[in-house]
C-alpha cells in the first residue's frame, strides 16, 4: 500500500476515551446542576475524592465563571448561559426575555444583558441585535470589565476593596482604559449610568446595573446604537433604562 493510499484512508474509528480531569470537572457541574447550594464537603463526597484535589478544580471554575459561589455554597455560573447566547438562545431568569423586549420597544435601541464571571462580562441575553450587527456579541460574549459600559457600571458599583483588587489585577496594556475609568468614576456614581465608545467613534453604549435580591449589583442592561441618534438622546435612553432596570430591581429584592 503506498504512502498517497494510507494518507487517503479515512482514520480508524475508536470508541470515546474517558479523561479523569474532564471527568472530575462534568462530575463537578452536573453535581451543582442538579443540586444548587452544594459546599465543598457535599462536592467532595459526590466524587469520593478529598476535599484537597477538589479544591483546584472548584477554585479554576469559578475563575472562569463556570461556577459561581455564594458564602460556602456553589451554583452554576454565568459563563453557562453565555453559550447559549452564542449558540442563539436567550436566557430567561430574574431578567426576563420579555422585561428586555420591553425596554427595546420603549427605546427603539438593541439591548444586552450581561453577568460578572471572574474577572470578565458575559453577555447572557440580547434583543434588537439585528439592528447592530457589528457588536459580535454572539462571537465575543467574553469582554472585560473597563472596556464596556455595562463592565464599567459594573465595577463602579462593587465594594472599594473589591475594586481596587481587581484594578490592581489589571495588567499595564489596560493602564489607558484604568485612567479613563478613574475619570468618568464620580459621573457613573452620581448618574447610575456608564458610557462607552465602540467601533472608532461609529457606537455608543449606554450601560447600568441590575441590583439582586440583596440589593447589590448582580447583572448589567446596555443600550447600545449609532453615536449619532444615542448622543442626541442620551439623556431621555439614561432616563428610560433607568425606569425599567429599577422596576426590575424593585421586583427582585420583593421576591
Amino acid at each position: 500500500m503506498s504512502a498517497t493510499s494510507e494518507a487517503n484512508d479515512p482514520p480508524v474509528e475508536r470508541a470515546p476515551q474517558h479523561h479523569r480531569t474532564i471527568d472530575r470537572v462534568t462530575k463537578i457541574l452536573e453535581e451543582v446542576v442538579y443540586h444548587p447550594g452544594m459546599t465543598f464537603t457535599d462536592l467532595s463526597r459526590a466524587l469520593d475524592a478529598p476535599k484537597s484535589s477538589v479544591h483546584g478544580f472548584v477554585r479554576g471554575l469559578i475563575a472562569a465563571g463556570w461556577l459561581h459561589q455564594d458564602d460556602t455554597r456553589f451554583y452554576i455560573g454565568p459563563a453557562l448561559y453565555g453559550l447559549t447566547l452564542a449558540s442563539g438562545h436567550l436566557r430567561a431568569g430574574a431578567v426576563t426575555d420579555a422585561d428586555l423586549m420591553a425596554l427595546h420597544e420603549a427605546a427603539g435601541i438593541t439591548v444586552f444583558l450581561g453577568v460578572p464571571a471572574g474577572d470578565n462580562l458575559i453577555y447572557v441575553s440580547e434583543i434588537g441585535a439585528e439592528l447592530l450587527p457589528s457588536f459580535g456579541a454572539r462571537s465575543n460574549i467574553r469582554r472585560g470589565l473597563l472596556e464596556t459600559a455595562g463592565g464599567k457600571a459594573l465595577l463602579a458599583a462593587m465594594p472599594a476593596d473589591q475594586r481596587d483588587a481587581y484594578l490592581r489585577r489589571r495588567p499595564d496594556s489596560e493602564a489607558e482604559l484604568i485612567d479613563r475609568f478613574f475619570s468618568e468614576f464620580d459621573q457613573i456614581v452620581m448618574t447610575r449610568i456608564a458610557r462607552n465608545t465602540l467601533h472608532s467613534g461609529t457606537q455608543y453604549a449606554l450601560g447600568t446595573v441590575v441590583g439582586g435580591p440583596t440589593g447589590r449589583a448582580a447583572a448589567e442592561v446596555t443600550l447600545v446604537g449609532r453615536t449619532a441618534e444615542m448622543r442626541a438622546r442620551e439623556a431621555e435612553l439614561s432616563a428610560l433604562l433607568l425606569e425599567h432596570v429599577d422596576r426590575w430591581s424593585a421586583r427582585s429584592a420583593a421576591n
